[in-house]
Protein backbone atom coordinates (compact mmCIF):
# COMPACT_ATOMS: atom_id res chain seq x y z
CA UNK A 1 0.00 0.00 0.00
CA UNK A 2 1.03 3.64 0.38
CA UNK A 3 3.87 2.91 2.79
CA UNK A 4 5.88 2.40 -0.40
CA UNK A 5 5.35 5.99 -1.49
CA UNK A 6 8.37 7.97 -2.60
CA UNK A 7 7.45 11.70 -2.36
CA UNK A 8 10.87 12.78 -3.66
CA UNK A 9 10.40 10.77 -6.86
CA UNK A 10 6.82 12.01 -7.24
CA UNK A 11 8.03 15.61 -6.93
CA UNK A 12 10.73 15.14 -9.54
CA UNK A 13 8.25 13.58 -11.95
CA UNK A 14 5.77 16.39 -11.37
CA UNK A 15 8.44 19.00 -12.05
CA UNK A 16 9.42 17.31 -15.33
CA UNK A 17 5.79 17.17 -16.48
CA UNK A 18 5.19 20.80 -15.55
CA UNK A 19 8.31 21.81 -17.47
CA UNK A 20 7.02 19.96 -20.51
CA UNK A 21 3.67 21.73 -20.29
CA UNK A 22 5.31 25.12 -19.73
CA UNK A 23 7.18 24.72 -23.02
CA UNK A 24 3.82 24.94 -24.81
CA UNK A 25 3.31 28.67 -25.18
CA UNK A 26 2.17 31.21 -27.75
CA UNK A 27 5.30 33.28 -27.12
CA UNK A 28 8.94 32.18 -26.93
CA UNK A 29 9.97 34.32 -23.96
CA UNK A 30 6.96 34.04 -21.68
CA UNK A 31 4.23 31.54 -20.88
CA UNK A 32 0.95 32.41 -22.60
CA UNK A 33 -1.58 29.62 -23.15
CA UNK A 34 -5.10 30.88 -23.70
CA UNK A 35 -8.22 28.78 -23.92
CA UNK A 36 -9.13 27.34 -27.33
CA UNK A 37 -5.81 28.45 -28.82
CA UNK A 38 -3.40 26.26 -30.81
CA UNK A 39 -1.29 26.08 -27.66
CA UNK A 40 -4.29 24.88 -25.68
CA UNK A 41 -4.80 22.17 -28.29
CA UNK A 42 -1.20 20.97 -27.89
CA UNK A 43 -1.40 21.04 -24.10
CA UNK A 44 -4.72 19.19 -24.14
CA UNK A 45 -3.26 16.50 -26.38
CA UNK A 46 -0.29 16.07 -24.04
CA UNK A 47 -2.49 15.82 -20.96
CA UNK A 48 -4.76 13.34 -22.76
CA UNK A 49 -1.71 11.23 -23.60
CA UNK A 50 -0.62 11.23 -19.94
CA UNK A 51 -4.10 10.20 -18.86
CA UNK A 52 -4.18 7.28 -21.28
CA UNK A 53 -0.75 6.12 -20.12
CA UNK A 54 -2.04 5.68 -16.57
CA UNK A 55 -5.10 3.71 -17.67
CA UNK A 56 -7.80 6.37 -17.87
CA UNK A 57 -10.53 6.36 -20.50
CA UNK A 58 -10.09 9.79 -22.08
CA UNK A 59 -12.56 12.09 -23.82
CA UNK A 60 -13.13 15.79 -24.43
CA UNK A 61 -16.42 17.55 -23.82
CA UNK A 62 -17.80 20.41 -25.89
CA UNK A 63 -16.45 23.12 -23.57
CA UNK A 64 -12.92 21.79 -24.34
CA UNK A 65 -12.19 20.08 -21.01
CA UNK A 66 -9.89 17.03 -21.18
CA UNK A 67 -11.35 14.27 -19.01
CA UNK A 68 -10.15 10.84 -17.96
CA UNK A 69 -12.19 8.25 -16.05
CA UNK A 70 -11.62 4.95 -14.34
CA UNK A 71 -14.26 2.86 -12.60
CA UNK A 72 -17.94 3.61 -12.32
CA UNK A 73 -19.88 6.51 -10.83
CA UNK A 74 -20.23 8.14 -8.45
CA UNK A 75 -16.85 9.70 -9.29
CA UNK A 76 -14.32 11.30 -7.03
CA UNK A 77 -13.45 14.21 -9.35
CA UNK A 78 -9.89 15.57 -9.28
CA UNK A 79 -8.26 18.26 -11.38
CA UNK A 80 -7.54 21.87 -12.20
CA UNK A 81 -6.98 24.01 -15.31
CA UNK A 82 -4.40 24.20 -18.10
CA UNK A 83 -5.06 27.72 -19.42
CA UNK A 84 -2.84 30.54 -18.13
CA UNK A 85 -2.73 34.24 -17.53
CA UNK A 86 -0.48 36.39 -19.71
CA UNK A 87 3.17 35.89 -18.71
CA UNK A 88 2.27 33.10 -16.33
CA UNK A 89 4.07 30.83 -13.94
CA UNK A 90 4.07 27.10 -14.58
CA UNK A 91 2.39 25.79 -11.41
CA UNK A 92 -0.96 27.62 -11.12
CA UNK A 93 -3.43 25.14 -12.59
CA UNK A 94 -1.21 22.48 -14.20
CA UNK A 95 0.01 21.19 -10.82
CA UNK A 96 -3.58 20.23 -10.04
CA UNK A 97 -3.78 18.28 -13.30
CA UNK A 98 -0.42 16.54 -13.05
CA UNK A 99 -0.87 15.56 -9.38
CA UNK A 100 -3.88 13.24 -9.79
CA UNK A 101 -2.37 11.66 -12.91
CA UNK A 102 0.76 10.79 -10.92
CA UNK A 103 -1.34 9.68 -7.95
CA UNK A 104 -3.36 7.26 -10.06
CA UNK A 105 -0.24 6.00 -11.81
CA UNK A 106 1.33 5.25 -8.43
CA UNK A 107 -1.76 3.45 -7.15
CA UNK A 108 -1.99 1.46 -10.36
CA UNK A 109 1.67 0.41 -10.16
CA UNK A 110 1.16 -0.69 -6.52
CA UNK A 111 -2.00 -2.57 -7.52
CA UNK A 112 -3.75 -0.45 -4.92
CA UNK A 113 -6.48 1.37 -6.86
CA UNK A 114 -9.47 1.68 -4.52
CA UNK A 115 -12.90 0.40 -5.62
CA UNK A 116 -14.25 3.86 -6.44
CA UNK A 117 -14.86 5.74 -9.65
CA UNK A 118 -12.37 8.53 -10.33
CA UNK A 119 -12.45 11.29 -12.92
CA UNK A 120 -9.55 13.63 -13.66
CA UNK A 121 -10.38 16.91 -15.43
CA UNK A 122 -8.10 19.45 -17.09
CA UNK A 123 -10.44 22.46 -17.22
CA UNK A 124 -10.11 24.61 -20.30
CA UNK A 125 -10.87 28.13 -19.03
CA UNK A 126 -10.35 29.11 -15.42
CA UNK A 127 -8.25 32.26 -15.75
CA UNK A 128 -10.59 34.05 -18.16
CA UNK A 129 -7.57 35.65 -19.84
CA UNK A 130 -8.88 35.43 -23.40
CA UNK A 131 -12.57 36.30 -23.06
CA UNK A 132 -12.74 37.75 -19.53
CA UNK A 133 -15.02 34.80 -18.82
CA UNK A 134 -15.99 33.49 -15.39
CA UNK A 135 -15.24 29.78 -14.93
CA UNK A 136 -17.27 28.57 -17.93
CA UNK A 137 -15.61 25.15 -18.20
CA UNK A 138 -16.22 24.09 -14.60
CA UNK A 139 -19.66 25.70 -14.70
CA UNK A 140 -20.53 23.40 -17.60
CA UNK A 141 -19.37 20.32 -15.69
CA UNK A 142 -21.44 21.44 -12.70
CA UNK A 143 -24.48 21.97 -14.94
CA UNK A 144 -24.49 25.76 -14.59
CA UNK A 145 -23.03 27.06 -17.87
CA UNK A 146 -24.29 30.56 -18.68
CA UNK A 147 -25.03 31.05 -22.42
CA UNK A 148 -24.07 34.71 -21.99
CA UNK A 149 -20.49 33.50 -22.38
CA UNK A 150 -21.19 32.88 -26.06
CA UNK A 151 -21.24 36.60 -26.81
CA UNK A 152 -17.94 37.43 -25.12
CA UNK A 153 -15.14 38.50 -27.49
CA UNK A 154 -11.37 38.36 -27.29
CA UNK A 155 -8.92 41.13 -28.19
CA UNK A 156 -9.16 40.17 -31.89
CA UNK A 157 -12.96 40.37 -31.89
CA UNK A 158 -13.44 36.60 -32.03
CA UNK A 159 -16.48 35.52 -30.05
CA UNK A 160 -16.46 32.71 -27.52
CA UNK A 161 -18.95 30.70 -29.56
CA UNK A 162 -16.95 31.12 -32.80
CA UNK A 163 -13.78 30.07 -30.99
CA UNK A 164 -15.54 26.94 -29.77
CA UNK A 165 -16.56 26.05 -33.31
CA UNK A 166 -13.05 26.75 -34.64
CA UNK A 167 -11.71 24.42 -31.95
CA UNK A 168 -13.98 21.70 -33.29
CA UNK A 169 -16.70 21.80 -30.65
CA UNK A 170 -20.47 22.03 -30.89
CA UNK A 171 -21.84 24.79 -28.63
CA UNK A 172 -25.28 23.17 -28.65
CA UNK A 173 -23.81 20.14 -26.86
CA UNK A 174 -22.17 21.94 -23.95
CA UNK A 175 -24.91 20.65 -21.66
CA UNK A 176 -23.54 17.14 -22.23
CA UNK A 177 -20.45 18.11 -20.20
CA UNK A 178 -22.49 18.13 -16.98
CA UNK A 179 -22.00 15.34 -14.48
CA UNK A 180 -25.36 14.27 -13.05
CA UNK A 181 -25.53 15.21 -9.39
CA UNK A 182 -25.72 11.63 -8.12
CA UNK A 183 -22.66 10.70 -10.17
CA UNK A 184 -20.28 13.16 -8.45
CA UNK A 185 -19.10 12.10 -4.98
CA UNK A 186 -16.75 15.06 -4.44
CA UNK A 187 -14.35 17.43 -6.17
CA UNK A 188 -10.82 17.92 -4.84
CA UNK A 189 -8.14 20.21 -6.27
CA UNK A 190 -4.45 20.59 -5.51
CA UNK A 191 -3.20 24.14 -6.08
CA UNK A 192 -0.31 26.35 -5.10
CA UNK A 193 -1.27 28.65 -2.26
CA UNK A 194 -0.68 31.92 -4.18
CA UNK A 195 0.10 33.52 -0.84
CA UNK A 196 2.74 33.57 1.92
CA UNK A 197 0.99 31.82 4.83
CA UNK A 198 2.45 28.33 4.42
CA UNK A 199 5.93 29.73 3.94
CA UNK A 200 5.52 31.79 7.12
CA UNK A 201 4.31 28.67 8.96
CA UNK A 202 7.21 26.62 7.53
CA UNK A 203 4.81 23.91 6.39
CA UNK A 204 4.42 22.42 2.90
CA UNK A 205 0.64 21.92 2.80
CA UNK A 206 -2.53 23.66 3.81
CA UNK A 207 -6.10 22.39 3.95
CA UNK A 208 -8.42 24.99 2.47
CA UNK A 209 -11.40 25.88 4.65
CA UNK A 210 -13.25 28.09 2.15
CA UNK A 211 -12.92 30.22 -0.95
CA UNK A 212 -13.53 33.68 0.41
CA UNK A 213 -16.50 35.80 -0.53
CA UNK A 214 -15.83 39.00 -2.40
CA UNK A 215 -17.48 42.40 -2.71
CA UNK A 216 -16.24 44.93 -5.25
CA UNK A 217 -17.54 48.48 -5.18
CA UNK A 218 -17.17 51.56 -7.39
CA UNK A 219 -17.10 54.72 -5.27
CA UNK A 220 -17.49 58.27 -6.58
CA UNK A 221 -16.49 61.41 -4.69
CA UNK A 222 -17.64 64.78 -6.03
CA UNK A 223 -16.13 68.10 -5.01
CA UNK A 224 -15.37 71.26 -6.94
CA UNK A 225 -12.52 71.75 -9.38
CA UNK A 226 -10.59 74.97 -8.92
CA UNK A 227 -7.29 76.75 -9.50
CA UNK A 228 -4.49 75.16 -7.47
CA UNK A 229 -2.98 78.55 -6.72
CA UNK A 230 -5.96 80.74 -5.92
CA UNK A 231 -8.41 78.68 -3.83
CA UNK A 232 -7.54 78.85 -0.10
CA UNK A 233 -7.16 75.53 1.67
CA UNK A 234 -10.08 76.12 4.04
CA UNK A 235 -12.44 76.83 1.14
CA UNK A 236 -11.55 73.81 -0.96
CA UNK A 237 -13.80 70.87 -1.78
CA UNK A 238 -10.98 68.57 -2.88
CA UNK A 239 -12.40 65.25 -4.07
CA UNK A 240 -9.02 63.55 -4.09
CA UNK A 241 -8.19 64.52 -0.52
CA UNK A 242 -11.54 63.10 0.54
CA UNK A 243 -10.96 59.91 -1.44
CA UNK A 244 -7.51 59.55 0.13
CA UNK A 245 -9.05 59.69 3.60
CA UNK A 246 -11.56 57.05 2.52
CA UNK A 247 -8.75 54.81 1.25
CA UNK A 248 -7.10 55.00 4.66
CA UNK A 249 -10.48 54.17 6.18
CA UNK A 250 -10.54 50.99 4.08
CA UNK A 251 -7.19 49.95 5.52
CA UNK A 252 -8.31 50.73 9.07
CA UNK A 253 -11.51 48.70 8.74
CA UNK A 254 -9.64 45.67 7.40
CA UNK A 255 -7.21 45.75 10.33
CA UNK A 256 -10.01 46.07 12.87
CA UNK A 257 -11.76 42.99 11.44
CA UNK A 258 -8.54 41.00 11.87
CA UNK A 259 -10.28 38.10 13.61
CA UNK A 260 -12.27 37.49 10.43
CA UNK A 261 -9.23 37.84 8.14
CA UNK A 262 -10.71 40.68 6.10
CA UNK A 263 -8.52 41.96 3.28
CA UNK A 264 -9.47 45.18 1.51
CA UNK A 265 -7.87 46.93 -1.42
CA UNK A 266 -8.32 50.23 -3.22
CA UNK A 267 -6.83 49.06 -6.48
CA UNK A 268 -7.84 51.73 -8.97
CA UNK A 269 -8.30 55.46 -8.57
CA UNK A 270 -8.97 58.18 -11.16
CA UNK A 271 -9.01 61.92 -10.54
CA UNK A 272 -10.59 64.50 -12.85
CA UNK A 273 -9.87 66.78 -14.52
CA UNK A 274 -6.41 65.30 -13.92
CA UNK A 275 -4.17 68.35 -14.32
CA UNK A 276 -1.27 69.31 -12.05
CA UNK A 277 -2.61 72.81 -11.41
CA UNK A 278 -6.31 71.99 -10.83
CA UNK A 279 -7.94 70.82 -7.62
CA UNK A 280 -9.58 67.47 -8.39
CA UNK A 281 -13.35 67.86 -8.73
CA UNK A 282 -14.35 64.21 -9.21
CA UNK A 283 -12.62 61.03 -8.06
CA UNK A 284 -13.66 57.46 -8.69
CA UNK A 285 -12.06 54.48 -6.98
CA UNK A 286 -12.65 50.77 -6.53
CA UNK A 287 -12.85 48.81 -3.31
CA UNK A 288 -12.21 45.05 -3.30
CA UNK A 289 -13.11 43.43 0.03
CA UNK A 290 -12.77 39.72 0.78
CA UNK A 291 -13.16 37.37 3.74
CA UNK A 292 -14.32 33.85 4.49
CA UNK A 293 -17.23 35.21 6.57
CA UNK A 294 -20.15 36.65 4.60
CA UNK A 295 -21.44 38.29 7.77
CA UNK A 296 -18.10 40.01 8.44
CA UNK A 297 -17.79 41.10 4.83
CA UNK A 298 -21.26 42.61 4.80
CA UNK A 299 -20.59 44.36 8.10
CA UNK A 300 -17.31 45.78 6.80
CA UNK A 301 -19.01 47.06 3.64
CA UNK A 302 -21.79 48.69 5.66
CA UNK A 303 -19.25 50.36 7.94
CA UNK A 304 -17.22 51.66 5.00
CA UNK A 305 -20.28 53.16 3.34
CA UNK A 306 -21.43 54.82 6.57
CA UNK A 307 -18.06 56.25 7.58
CA UNK A 308 -17.08 57.26 4.05
CA UNK A 309 -20.34 59.21 3.82
CA UNK A 310 -19.43 60.95 7.09
CA UNK A 311 -16.03 61.90 5.63
CA UNK A 312 -17.72 63.31 2.56
CA UNK A 313 -20.26 65.30 4.62
CA UNK A 314 -17.52 66.78 6.80
CA UNK A 315 -15.59 67.89 3.73
CA UNK A 316 -18.60 69.18 1.81
CA UNK A 317 -18.32 66.46 -0.82
CA UNK A 318 -20.81 64.29 -2.63
CA UNK A 319 -20.42 60.54 -2.23
CA UNK A 320 -22.00 57.51 -3.88
CA UNK A 321 -21.11 53.84 -4.10
CA UNK A 322 -22.28 51.12 -6.48
CA UNK A 323 -21.72 47.36 -6.23
CA UNK A 324 -20.04 45.94 -9.32
CA UNK A 325 -19.22 42.37 -8.22
CA UNK A 326 -20.47 40.07 -5.48
CA UNK A 327 -19.52 36.46 -4.71
CA UNK A 328 -20.59 34.63 -1.59
CA UNK A 329 -18.16 32.59 0.47
CA UNK A 330 -17.84 28.99 -0.73
CA UNK A 331 -17.03 26.75 2.24
CA UNK A 332 -15.12 23.53 1.74
CA UNK A 333 -16.83 20.38 2.92
CA UNK A 334 -15.91 19.60 6.57
CA UNK A 335 -15.63 15.88 5.87
CA UNK A 336 -13.20 16.41 3.00
CA UNK A 337 -11.19 18.87 5.09
CA UNK A 338 -10.89 16.23 7.80
CA UNK A 339 -9.83 13.52 5.35
CA UNK A 340 -7.25 15.77 3.70
CA UNK A 341 -5.87 16.83 7.08
CA UNK A 342 -5.55 13.19 8.11
CA UNK A 343 -3.70 12.37 4.89
CA UNK A 344 -1.31 15.30 5.35
CA UNK A 345 -0.70 14.45 9.01
CA UNK A 346 0.10 10.83 8.15
CA UNK A 347 3.12 12.13 6.22
CA UNK A 348 4.48 14.01 9.21
CA UNK A 349 3.39 17.45 8.01
CA UNK A 350 1.10 19.84 9.85
CA UNK A 351 -2.12 20.50 7.88
CA UNK A 352 -2.47 24.27 8.17
CA UNK A 353 -6.11 25.43 7.87
CA UNK A 354 -6.22 28.29 5.39
CA UNK A 355 -8.83 30.21 3.40
CA UNK A 356 -8.31 30.85 -0.29
CA UNK A 357 -8.37 34.53 -1.18
CA UNK A 358 -8.49 33.72 -4.90
CA UNK A 359 -11.27 32.11 -6.89
CA UNK A 360 -11.00 28.59 -8.29
CA UNK A 361 -13.05 26.07 -10.26
CA UNK A 362 -14.32 24.84 -6.91
CA UNK A 363 -16.64 27.84 -6.84
CA UNK A 364 -18.62 26.15 -9.60
CA UNK A 365 -18.00 22.53 -8.67
CA UNK A 366 -19.37 23.20 -5.18
CA UNK A 367 -22.75 23.70 -6.86
CA UNK A 368 -22.55 20.05 -7.93
CA UNK A 369 -20.94 18.16 -5.05
CA UNK A 370 -18.86 18.48 -1.86
CA UNK A 371 -15.61 20.32 -2.52
CA UNK A 372 -12.13 20.45 -0.99
CA UNK A 373 -8.69 21.86 -1.77
CA UNK A 374 -5.13 21.20 -0.75
CA UNK A 375 -2.71 24.13 -0.96
CA UNK A 376 1.00 23.70 -1.68
CA UNK A 377 3.58 26.18 -0.37
CA UNK A 378 4.91 28.54 -3.02
CA UNK A 379 8.05 30.64 -2.79
CA UNK A 380 7.39 34.16 -1.55
CA UNK A 381 3.67 33.67 -2.10
CA UNK A 382 4.25 34.71 -5.73
CA UNK A 383 1.71 33.66 -8.36
CA UNK A 384 0.57 34.75 -11.83
CA UNK A 385 4.22 35.57 -12.43
CA UNK A 386 7.17 33.77 -14.07
CA UNK A 387 8.82 33.71 -10.61
CA UNK A 388 6.06 31.40 -9.34
CA UNK A 389 7.71 28.35 -7.75
CA UNK A 390 6.79 25.26 -5.75
CA UNK A 391 9.61 22.91 -4.82
CA UNK A 392 9.68 19.28 -6.00
CA UNK A 393 9.82 18.28 -2.34
CA UNK A 394 6.57 20.07 -1.50
CA UNK A 395 4.85 18.88 -4.66
CA UNK A 396 5.89 15.32 -3.88
CA UNK A 397 4.42 15.52 -0.38
CA UNK A 398 1.20 16.93 -1.85
CA UNK A 399 0.88 14.06 -4.33
CA UNK A 400 1.63 11.54 -1.60
CA UNK A 401 -1.10 13.13 0.53
CA UNK A 402 -3.49 12.91 -2.41
CA UNK A 403 -2.69 9.22 -2.81
CA UNK A 404 -3.47 8.58 0.85
CA UNK A 405 -6.65 10.63 0.54
CA UNK A 406 -7.78 8.57 -2.48
CA UNK A 407 -7.02 5.30 -0.68
CA UNK A 408 -9.10 6.28 2.33
CA UNK A 409 -11.76 8.38 0.61
CA UNK A 410 -15.22 8.18 2.05
CA UNK A 411 -18.27 9.99 0.77
CA UNK A 412 -18.18 13.52 2.18
CA UNK A 413 -20.58 14.69 4.84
Amino acid sequence: MSNALNPADLGRRAEAMLDELAAISAEPDRLVRLTMSPEHRRAADLVGQWMREVGLEVFEDHICNVRGRIGKPPYLVLGSHIDTVIDAGRYDGPLGVVAPILALDTLRRMNALPPIGIEVIAFSDEEGSRFHSTLPSSAAVAGHFDPKHFDLKDAQGISFVDALRAYGKDPSKIHEAAIPRRQAAAFVEIHIEQGPVLEAENQPLGVVTAIVGQTRLQASVTGEAGHAGTVPMKLRRDALAGAAEMALLVEKIAHEFAGDAVVATVGKIEAQPGAANIIPGVVRFTLDLRTASDAARNAAVERFEREAKAIADRRGLGFSVDPIHEIATTPCDPGIQEQLARAVGSLGAVPIPIASGAGHDGLMMAKLCPFGMLFVRCKGGVSHNPAEYASPEDMGIAIAALIKFIEEFRTAS
